[in-house]
């Protein structure tokens, strides 16, 4: 049986899916076709159901959970690994008026409507409404092109802002911690409802192989990862790897869910996504 699986070329997921879709574990019988894209790219193509397996941001769930039910292995939360707001110029987070001011002309750069990022944003921030859509990499430059006051980042951005002369705003990440108690839930692997539950299980279980394998033999998918990883330095990949691979990663567990359901309370009461009906889980 061969499904579909779409994932980022991000160091966290190809470290992830390495021994998956390499055979370095007994894939029973299953074959995935792997679509790389980056994380918005992922959130519309959920959106139109196009991946029988996807990750996507936790956000964009919200609007396919009546499609897609969410996997226990595989997800992205941790503590200290949120989005960064940054940006040429100096502002204090806390107190500058031009960030807490209705109708705020700063324009910002965003990765995606549907990404966690933008929904921390619209928490923090809410009057931060002249928003941009930008490939995630591209927003650092964009920053110093002065075509935007401020840069909602992401993934190894975080890593590399500030060798670029950029400065911290505020860590969306921390302000969550802060606010809830919980780990941050970024991204997570969901699986179409109308597959067998038996299949799902499976895929379930392969994944959380696949992540134990990784976690066991660190450096097995090295080249794999570097392929995907934009020139990026080997240092800065295992960085990103150990800020995002986690526990969480190999199983969501009650701490996960708890986290998961937090931000879709908040989200719900806030008005930012509609109610959902269906249970998340698998």
């Amino acid at each position: 049986m061969k499904l579909t699986l779409g994932f980022s070329p991000c160091p966290n997921d190809t470290f992830i899916f390495d021994a998956l879709i390499h055979h370095k574990i007994d894939t029973e019988g299953l074959e995935f076709e792997v679509f790389y894209d980056d994380v918005e790219t992922l959130n519309q193509k959920a959106m139109r159901g196009e991946l029988d397996i996807t990750k996507l941001s936790f956000h964009a769930f919200a609007y396919v959970a009546n499609q897609y039910a969410l996997l226990d292995a595989g997800s992205a939360l941790g503590f200290g690994v949120g989005p960064l707001l940054i940006s040429k110029k100096h502002f204090d987070g806390e107190t500058d008026p031009k960030l807490q001011t209705p109708n705020s002309e700063l324009k910002i750069g965003i990765p995606g409507k549907y990404t966690t990022a933008n929904f921390l944003l619209g928490i923090a921030y809410p009057h931060l409404q002249n928003k941009q859509e930008l490939v995630f990499s591209e927003i650092e430059s964009a920053l110093l092109n002065e075509k935007i006051d401020l840069g909602l980042i992401i993934h190894e951005n975080r890593f590399t802002y500030q060798d670029k002369g950029l400065n911290k705003i505020v860590d969306l990440g921390d302000y969550w911690e802060k606010l809830t108690g919980c780990a941050i839930p970024l991204g997570g692997i969901v699986i179409n409802r109308n597959l067998d539950r038996e299949v799902q299980l499976k895929v379930n279980r392969l994944i959380r192989q696949s992540v134990e394998f990784a976690f066991a033999h660190p450096k097995s998918g090295i080249d794999f990862i570097r392929e995907h990883a934009q020139a990026m330095e080997e240092s800065v990949m295992y960085k990103h790897i150990e800020l995002y691979v986690n526990k969480y990663s190999i199983n969501l567990g009650e701490e996960g869910r708890k986290a998961v359901d937090t931000l879709f309370k908040l989200a719900q009461e806030r008005g930012i996504i509609p109610a959902i009906q269906e249970n998340l889980y698998i």
